[in-house]
């Protein structure tokens, strides 16, 4: 069966993104799926969170991209069984104006996937999780031309809607002219702070426009989560027990769920 591929993506920075893409792979390896995370950022830190250090990432993304390797040449294992990484590096940088020119600029990433698979139909992963840069630039775009669904952590904070709109039409505008089968997968709330009322109040704002759209599950803000990728690791094997991890494996039940609802639509 083909892996289900989920971009996580919005062109504000700070919201989340990595910290989604690294610990959502995390929690669902750990309740026995075979995960993928694309690093599509060229910052890298996808990578550094999953304990890639850059001096050994002599293979990655880049290099799939612009066709030198296959992307199971480029994957590499990580500390969290069944989860494994397509590292970053800062030649990513060069990529867009390396293939203004080509005519399958967009499908990139996309026609790189489907090489993954075997003669028998089995890639060996059962997700793929692709972390985006902050910015709707061409990287963007190939992940979200490669993708089922789209995953959009939004920050608890006052501009959280803000800029949303354009992740959506640029969502639907892809749907139109490049993937037809993309969907919203889900939008999760992240950062909570309950000390903060105005963290309440965004979290209702944003379920009150946004409705089912909305996971419900909320990721707090949480220290332990903050600490972990400076020490190469996701928060659920920094500490199991914090908040913030028990939040991610909350969100990866809750994926799953819409996941068996979308496949069967």
């Amino acid at each position: 069966m083909s892996p289900r591929v989920i971009t996580v993506a919005n062109q504000k920075g700070g919201v989340g993104k990595t910290t989604t893409a690294i610990n959502l792979g995390t929690a669902l390896a750990a309740i026995g799926e075979r995960v993928l995370v694309v690093d599509l950022d060229p910052q890298g830190n996808a990578s550094t969170g999953l304990g890639i250090d850059r001096k050994d990432r002599d293979r990655s993304i880049y290099d799939v991209l612009m066709g030198e390797r296959r992307m199971a040449d480029a994957t590499m294992p990580t500390a969290v069984p069944r989860l494994s990484v397509v590292p970053s590096t800062l030649d990513l940088l060069g990529f867009e104006q390396q293939i203004l020119g080509a005519s399958d600029r967009s499908y990139r990433l996309r026609n790189a996937i489907r090489g993954l698979s075997d003669g028998s139909g089995d890639c060996g992963v059962d997700y793929i999780l692709v972390d985006c840069p902050p910015s709707l630039n061409l990287l963007t775009i190939n992940a979200l031309a490669a993708a089922n669904s789209v995953l959009v952590p939004l920050q608890t904070e006052f501009f959280a809607l803000e800029g949303l709109s354009q992740l959506l039409q640029t969502v639907e505008h892809v749907k139109t002219s490049l993937n037809p089968e993309l969907t919203i997968h889900g939008i999760v709330l992240t950062m909570f702070d309950r000390r903060n009322n105005l963290s309440g109040q965004v979290v209702d704002d944003v379920r009150l426009h946004m409705g089912s759209n909305v996971y419900e599950t909320v990721i707090p803000r949480n220290v332990r989560v903050s600490e972990a990728p400076s020490f190469g690791k996701p928060v659920l094997l920094y500490d199991m027990n914090c908040a913030g991890s028990q939040a991610y494996i909350r969100l990866a039940s809750e994926i799953i769920q819409r996941e068996r609802r979308l496949r069967a639509a």
